[in-house]
């Protein structure tokens, strides 16, 4: 659900329209080999796959890479009918409005701030993680929002990301080879054999977990803890003490000012923008089976949601046009993303898009762009021109975290937080230069006190990382590291603003 001020349960409103669960044949299992190179297909066009009709199930008779493969098919079969009459963990409804809201986002009217966990954990589950996330991503909104004065689309990697692609189907150490941990709903990260064999029962613990965690969402965004009036106590402790903690507390004064004068002049504070906020979910749509069993039918519309999540993204590995992740996610209504590298050829994404949006429809399509700044410079331009001139409408959003990945000394992975903001810089200036609006930011994040990314306020330097480095893939942004990101795309934003206005004197 967006988290607003609508309630959990399904009212008459047209937000929360009944879902019916539709069948999802899963008796056609076959065992799937767990392929990884992403094989360029220029040369199909996409009229012919758009002239095929789709159906729940018609992605399994295209090639389907990074899905694991279970010894008992039987029993996954089992575990995925079990999801299909689980109630569904989101509403249609609700990813219609945040369609609309990323429609704003693709015309400059409003900004996506995406953020949250590599990959969700099941030993890291509980509610004081999830709580300081949410809180660090409010904080961010706000700095945002009072910077380029537009709404801010708060969609968080939480509540269903945890299955990550891997570069390799084996892991190597001391000699020994097993297969990758490929997420806590696949497998375990311990490196064991037993560990490793990828087990159907966690799908259900997965999805029990998604469900706990946006349910406790809800409670924050709707309760009164996403209220404007708390901004001072969004602080994390941890965090006080920081030049980032000082700004925000600069901020939260002049917004209580601000509200304070609206209070004197008669305006009321309890309207619900400013007593809650909207907040959706989202997490990379890779294991199909998956996500098949959690697609209902929406009776108001007829169309196909998968409610496992709002909004869902497909990943640089598996973006083929003649896929099994793009057939699937070809017939399902949920806003969608594409992750792009430089690798990405403009006239492979005019077709994605024609494939995922044959109607051009506004906030449909997020183009999620992961370059490196150097890369960014160079590349970018010809996609924004390629889809400007193919007429096709879509967010244009920045994640600085995967081309950015390097390794420590110590043998860690680690992001450096200059090479993070340079990516940033140069997504703004190529916008700039194209003419074309900057939408939102893609970050993997945290609101704990990790030391996973180098650099920043606080200095984290090499030999700083091993002693709070807690991710179960890559690293994260820590919460010192994220706000002050926030403040410098902030700053941004309002140059781009005041830029926008009229002179006073013209």
């Amino acid at each position: 659900m967006a988290l607003s001020t609508t309630t959990i349960l399904p009212t008459k409103t047209t937000f929360l329209p009944t879902i019916v669960a539709t069948p999802a044949t899963v008796t056609s299992l076959r065992p799937t080999t767990a392929i990884h190179a992403s094989k360029p297909s220029t040369s199909l066009k996409a009229d012919a796959i758009l002239d095929k009709a789709w159906a729940l199930d018609t992605w399994r008779s295209k090639t389907a890479l990074q899905l694991p493969q279970y010894p008992d098919l039987g029993e996954l079969e089992a575990v995925l009918k079990t999801i299909e009459d689980f109630p569904p963990i989101v509403f249609a409804g609700e990813a219609r409005v945040l369609e609309e809201r990323l429609a704003e986002a693709a015309l400059g009217n409003a900004f996506l701030l995406q953020g949250g966990d590599c990959a969700e954990s099941f030993k890291e589950f509980n509610a004081n993680n999830i709580r300081d996330t949410f809180r660090v991503l409010l904080q961010m909104s706000t700095v945002l929002t009072y910077a380029g004065q537009m709404p801010v689309v708060k969609v968080g990697r939480m509540a269903g990301q945890f299955a990550k692609p891997r570069s390799d189907n084996m892991e190597e150490k001391d000699g020994v080879k097993l297969p990758s941990y490929r997420g806590d709903n696949i497998n375990g990260d311990e490196f064991t054999e037993k560990s490793r064999i990828p087990d159907p029962q966690r799908l259900i613990r997965a999805y029990s977990q998604s469900a706990a965690t946006l349910n406790l969402l809800r409670a924050f965004a709707t309760g009164g803890y996403a209220a404007m009036q708390r901004l001072n106590q969004w602080n994390l402790d941890f965090a006080l003490n920081s030049e980032q903690a000082d700004k925000y507390q600069e901020l939260a004064h002049r917004v209580d000012e601000a509200l304070g004068f609206m209070a004197a002049a008669g305006l009321a504070l309890d309207h619900p923008s400013l007593q809650s906020t909207e907040f959706w979910t989202s997490h990379e749509c890779l294991l199909l089976p998956y996500e098949q069993a959690l697609t209902r039918e929406d009776s108001t519309s007829g169309q196909f949601y998968d409610c496992s999540a709002h909004f869902l993204w497909v990943g640089e590995r598996t973006r083929q046009l003649d896929g099994a992740h793009i057939e699937f996610l070809r017939g399902i209504a949920n806003p969608l993303g594409i992750k792009v590298s430089d690798k990405m050829n403009p006239n492979e994404l005019i077709k994605l898009i024609d494939i995922l949006n044959p109607d051009n429809k506004p906030g449909r399509i997020t183009i999620i762009t992961r370059m490196g700044a150097e890369n960014m410079r160079v590349k970018l331009p010809n996609l924004i021109r390629a889809v400007r001139q193919a007429g096709q409408i879509v967010t244009w959003v920045s994640d600085p975290m995967h081309g950015n990945t390097i390794k420590a000394p110590c043998g860690l992975k680690t992001r450096p937080f200059d090479a993070i903001l340079a990516e940033v810089k140069a997504f703004f200036d190529v916008h700039d230069q194209e003419g074309s609006h900057p939408g939102g930011v893609h970050l993997e994040m945290t609101g704990q006190n990790v030391t996973e990314c180098i650099g920043g306020g606080q200095s984290v330097t090499f030999d700083d990382l091993s002693s709070r480095y807690h991710t179960h893939c890559d690293p994260r942004l820590n919460a010192s590291q994220s706000l002050e990101l926030a403040f410098i795309i902030a700053d941004r934003l309002r140059k781009r603003r005041m830029k926008s206005q009229p002179s006073l004197t013209s």
